[in-house]
């Protein structure tokens, strides 16, 4: 008969080995559960897609349920590892890896490639999201009335273009997109969509929204996933010195912030306005919008390094008129000084930082390519 203090020490002595010590999907620290029938441990969130995968995963807590002697030895026959070695042996280099503060979507679309649908034990498996080409429907929210409706996409390798057409495709593409500058992001939230993804473009050195999801979890992680492969096969292409672990960063990203604030003008009499504002730390950029699901920017700031003349810091501003928010941040850049207002002292603080932080990052040549041609725009 099971020891049930003794298989429970076993168990957590096992979780706190290097490799046991953080989740097999997501990476969070310190799992607590335990796939019995796969051998791993896993985090609470994980847990529940294993538990949606019974007939290849079956979920135990290893500090609260019995555990047999031969299920104990199996953890340790495995481990985390072991299996990862098997299962992810084949991940393409741009595939996108989850973590643990990532949306429900691609962590439950991750563990399914993986146990489910197998994608990553084989070399050289064909699959959809790296052939070169992707095409399909997704639901796209209109620039005017805000409706999402139907709309084919094509994403080309060949050309490194994303084009979507209206109903009839024979009037050609609605847009055709460059890779160039393409980036992708999950955003559940502000969608209001679990699979929501935003996508962004600059046409003219002005940045660009469309807002699409599709029904299907697997479907939309796919187009994420071909968007990944082809802008690293650009990336590639543009840049043939640079190495993958260089070129990845740059593959998608995420935003570094996001939020209202609210916005006077140059004279910092004008009255202030509530706008959208997204902080990418990558190319540098403050945009800003009319509404989070705006299709187009109404303007963007660069962000340079303190050498340059960039600074941040809280502000009392004296003199403006229609600011209904108290929390101020003076933004600082060669050409003028921009005021905006924050709700919370939460939020305030939370600009601070992130903005501070694309400041202390040097410049890389790019940069200042970016900082000229916003500079012309102006």
């Amino acid at each position: 008969m099971a020891n049930r203090e003794k298989n429970k020490k076993a168990l957590l002595d096992l979780a706190k080995q290097p490799e046991n010590s953080s989740c097999a999907d997501c990476g969070a620290p310190d799992p607590d559960w335990a796939s019995y029938k796969l051998g791993i441990f896993v985090c609470l969130n994980c847990s529940g897609t294993h538990r949606n995968l019974s007939d290849i995963s079956r979920i135990k807590s290893i500090r609260l349920d019995f555990w047999d002697d031969d299920l104990v030895q199996f953890m340790r026959a495995n481990g985390n590892k072991v299996v990862k070695d098997f299962y992810e042996k084949f991940v393409p280099v741009f595939y996108y890896r989850p973590q643990q503060d990532d949306c429900e979507v691609l962590r439950e679309q991750w563990i399914r490639a993986k146990y489910e649908r197998m994608e990553f034990t084989e070399e050289n498996k064909l699959l959809a999201y790296s052939s070169g080409i992707y095409e399909g429907v997704l639901w796209k929210k209109g620039k005017d009335n805000g409706q999402f409706l139907k709309r084919k996409f094509v994403l080309s390798e060949q050309d490194f273009s994303l084009k979507y057409y209206k109903e009839d495709e024979t009037k050609g593409p609605k847009a055709v997109i460059s890779v160039k500058n393409l980036n992708a992001t999950f955003q559940p939230q502000k969608i209001g969509h679990a699979h929501g993804l935003q996508i962004t473009y600059c046409v003219d050195d002005h940045t660009r929204n469309l807002f699409v999801y599709h029904e299907s979890g697997q479907e939309i992680v796919n187009w994420f996933n071909a968007i990944r492969a082809t802008r690293f096969v650009y990336l590639k292409t543009a840049f043939p010195t640079a190495t993958d672990s260089e070129l990845l960063p740059w593959v998608t990203r995420s935003y570094l912030k996001e939020g209202y604030m609210e916005k006077t003008g140059p004279l910092q009499r004008e009255p202030f306005k509530k706008r959208w504002f997204i902080l990418d730390a990558m190319d540098r950029k403050l945009l800003y919008f009319k509404t989070q699901l705006d299709a187009v920017e109404l303007g963007v700031i660069f962000i340079g390094t303190e050498n340059h003349g960039y600074s941040v810091s809280k502000c009392v501003p004296k003199g403006t008129r229609g600011n209904k928010w108290k929390c101020g941040v003076l933004m600082e850049t060669p050409d003028r000084q921009f005021v905006f207002m924050c709700e919370q002292e939460q939020e305030q603080n939370e600009w601070l930082e992130a903005l501070r932080q694309v400041i202390s990052k040097p410049m890389l040549p790019q940069d200042y390519t970016t900082e000229a041609n916003i500079r012309r725009r102006r």
